[in-house]
């Protein structure tokens, strides 16, 4: 199996790595259940307890000794890992972080006799990462399932026998057998049998399909009921859950603009309050008559541990992780936290039309013959110059004509992209394309009576007629329109490269805003470069595609949206999302769970920010004590991180 495909387990601490590059944390529990800390707490709750109950005997004891024995096992048991993280730290000479913060608060809490308030200050922050690992815990267990849905083997048939091998060691032609309840671990075509299969390990979709022979199935489904022999046609490598796996795992990597400025902003102001709490300490006893060492150096404790910066440089990156996770449950793909900041944005969406908004499942419907052809011959000919393409509308006229023994030689064939295929068919030339192809030529083409693509035909420069194909309307594309407007999508228009007359039909049943249609794809480009132009900096565009022709405007746009499921490899490796089952209204939920995860960072900057600066200032002034401080620090981090976990379950089903 390649690399880096073998599992996410430098992503479990994603959330501890992101807080040691912003503020210098290591951290003080990787790879530990979250419960383990509760081997430190109990036996430190109850010393401070005894501690507390009993502080006036102890006390009593000459230079209170057995008082601060007591409190230094306390703080020793919560409070050893900090320490060590601190020393460490200094030593590499990063001097500015939460734990050395800490540390120089507490020691300094003994040094003034806060023995209770020191050992508090531990004793929260143990139990705040504690609860602190669960809900990033919870929030990793989304993306943690696509891990799982990885499968471990494959059963590869040889001759009369099968043999369990890595899939990665499968290829393209080989066959394999699946057994009920086995994952399916390869992309292939079903040869034999009919099974029930559950998509959503790769769809989000709760709903199982039904798959027999000719049916392709998906590597990570699951099949339900039956034993089912496939023929491999993609390497794992290549297959639909790898893909999500290296989608999912990159999308971590990728910052918003939120999160870069959460590490800039830690890094300037840790120092900026430290030197701040040196002042405090200092310049009040040094030049203001009637003021003790002993209270202001309280203070900047207290300042020092309201200070500690992780709420934010924790919360913010979670967020992000709990939305890409949350979404991909829901078989919505963001390649990045910055694609959900813009994806916030977006007031204008382009829509490719075969395959995005229509099925790409085309039909011969008419067959409009003139000259002197028949049904039959223009048939023939369309059949025999489209047999080398794969295009929907050249296997939509391949399959009406359905001999392939009869098709007539085809030489010197060239395509030109979006018009159609030229050619010589026996002793004559063959012209296959649009109107414009052969106007290019100097053949006049009639109007069409019939709604559809029309494909036009001409033989040595005469026309000999057209075929009319159509494509259906996706079931689910009038209410994926009506769900973006309703979001507040302001501008819905369709690009494609087929005829304005099929064009116009589709634009007017889903009553989009705008569509141009005849487009070449550098003039699909021209038009998004110019839509890009208008509104620069004030809005967001997003493109949504399918075919290897949509790449250059799926990779132009803002936001290039895939549709994974029948979309081209090209597609799906430019676009910034995928969808991975061509559910359109999946576009309104992508947009709704854009917008509620930056409402929640929001949430989290305003609520971290704004009680820290009020407790800052209290503590200044001597109103804030240790124990408020621990409020402002571990509290605040707490709310902050069970807020950001929401971002995991936000969006609705696709269909609401």
């Amino acid at each position: 199996m390649n690399n880096k495909f073998k599992g996410a387990s430098h992503r479990k601490s994603y959330t501890a790595k992101t807080c040691n590059q912003a503020c210098g944390c290591p951290s003080i529990s990787k790879n530990k259940k979250p419960y383990w800390h509760m081997i430190f707490i109990i036996p430190a709750l109850l010393l401070a307890g005894a501690g507390m109950l009993f502080g006036d005997t102890l006390r009593a004891v000459p230079f209170a000794w057995a008082e601060y024995a007591v409190f230094a096992a306390a703080y020793l048991l919560v409070g050893w890992q900090v320490l060590l993280a601190a020393g460490k730290n200094f030593i590499r000479g990063k001097l500015f972080n939460e734990y050395s913060l800490m540390t120089i608060a507490t020691l300094g809490a003994f040094t003034i006799q806060a023995l209770p308030e020191a050992v508090a200050v531990m004793l929260f922050f143990r139990v705040g990462e504690m609860f602190q690992e669960h809900s990033v815990s919870r929030s990793r267990k989304s993306i943690q399932a696509l891990l799982d849905v990885r499968p471990d083997y494959a059963r590869l048939k040889k001759e009369n026998s099968t043999k369990k091998v890595s899939p990665g060691k499968v290829q393209p032609g080989d066959t394999i057998i699946v057994h009920p309840g086995e994952k399916i671990p390869l992309d292939g075509e079903v040869e034999s049998g009919h099974t029930i299969v559950d998509t959503s390990p790769i769809t989000g979709e709760p709903v199982p399909r039904s798959a027999g022979v000719g049916s392709m199935v998906a590597a990570g489904t699951i099949n339900l009921s039956s034993l089912i022999t496939v023929r491999v046609t993609k390497k794992f490598a290549e297959s639909s859950i790898a893909k999500i796996l290296e989608l999912v795992e990159n999308a971590i990597e990728r910052k918003a603009p939120a999160e870069r400025f959460i590490t800039t902003f830690a890094r300037y102001y840790t120092p900026a309050v430290v030197m701040v709490a040196v002042l405090i300490a200092i310049i009040p006893p040094v030049f203001v008559s009637g003021q003790d060492f002993s209270t202001w150096f309280y203070r900047s404790m207290v300042l020092l541990v309201i200070s500690c910066p992780c709420a934010l440089v924790v919360s913010v990156p979670l967020t992000y992780f709990a939305g890409i996770g949350g979404a991909s449950r829901k078989g919505i793909l963001f390649k990045g936290a910055a694609f959900l900041d813009i994806m916030n944005g977006v007031k204008k969406i382009v829509f490719d039309k075969t395959g995005t908004l229509t099925k790409g499942s085309f039909k011969v419907k008419a067959i409009v013959p003139h000259n002197g052809y028949s049904q039959e011959a223009l048939l023939e000919l369309a059949a025999s110059i489209e047999a080398h393409s794969s295009h929907p509308i050249a296997l939509s006229i391949q399959q009406a004509h359905g001999e392939p023994a009869t098709l007539l030689s085809v030489n010197n064939l060239t395509e030109t992209s979006g018009l159609g295929v030229r050619a010589r068919v026996g002793s004559s030339w063959v012209m296959a394309g649009n109107q414009q192809l052969l106007n290019q030529h100097n053949i006049s083409t009639p109007v069409a009576s019939h709604e559809g693509t029309i494909v036009h035909l001409s033989v040595d420069d005469d026309y000999a007629g057209y075929i009319a194909i159509s494509d259906e309307l996706k079931e689910e594309a009038t209410l994926a329109v009506q769900r973006l407007k309703e979001l507040g999508v302001e501008d819905l228009v369709m690009l494609t490269g087929d005829s304005r007359q099929p064009a116009e039909v589709i634009a007017r049943r889903l009553e989009l805003d705008q569509f141009h249609a005849s487009l070449l794809p550098e003039e699909k480009l021209d038009i998004v470069e110019g839509m890009l132009e208008q509104i620069r900096g004030k809005n967001a565009i997003a493109v949504v595609g399918d075919g290897i022709n949509d790449s250059p405007i799926l990779a132009r746009a803002d936001v290039g949206i895939a549709m994974g499921g029948l979309g081209s490899d090209a597609a799906i490796e430019t676009a910034d999302v995928v969808i991975m089952d061509d559910n359109l209204t999946k576009l309104a939920q992508a947009v709704r769970i854009a917008r509620t995860t930056r409402r929640i960072v929001w949430q989290n900057i305003i609520l971290t920010l704004g009680v820290k600066g009020a407790f800052l200032a209290l503590g200044a002034v001597g109103l804030a004590t240790m124990w408020s401080a621990v409020f402002a620090d571990v509290g605040v981090t707490l709310l902050a991180i069970i807020n950001a976990v929401r971002a995991a379950g936000k969006g609705g089903k696709a269909g609401n």
